[in-house]
């Protein structure tokens, strides 16, 4: 019986240690958001709009946004999907989704559509969110 407990306990010390090394690893120069809200001022939009944007030369981008707004399928259950195109955030508040890559990760913001505003995920460069304090 002392042996199972001790086991088990052996087992739980490793198993958060193992979590975590996982959340402190990784690559040093790679900067990682800790938090789960925040706050976006910048430019989004769906991850294929989003790379066009990035790729595009810096004196074209503005015409590359206001020719390409935002758009998306939005189901009788008011979800968002299909999205494509770019919109411009100031201050947004989103939650943070997931690491894309070292330069642009996934949010979920509230973005205006033709038909109302809807909770949509969105590509944004990872400079532009601001954690929640």
């Amino acid at each position: 019986m002392k042996y199972l407990l001790a086991s088990t306990l052996v087992a739980l010390v490793a198993a958060a240690s193992t979590a975590a090394t996982a959340q402190t690893s990784g690559n040093s120069d790679t900067p990682r958001l800790q938090c789960a809200i925040g706050y976006v001022t910048g430019i989004g939009g769906s991850a294929q709009s989003f790379r066009e944007y990035l790729a595009t030369p810096e004196r074209d981008r503005y015409r590359l946004l206001a020719d390409n707004p935002i758009q998306c399928k939005v189901s009788d259950e008011a979800r968002a999907s299909g999205c494509t195109g770019l919109t411009s955030l100031r201050h947004e508040k989103v939650s943070v989704y997931d690491d894309i890559d070292n330069e642009t990760m996934s949010v979920v913001a509230r973005v205006e559509l033709e038909h109302g505003t809807y909770p949509v995920i969105i590509s944004v460069r990872r400079q532009d969110v601001k954690c929640e304090e």
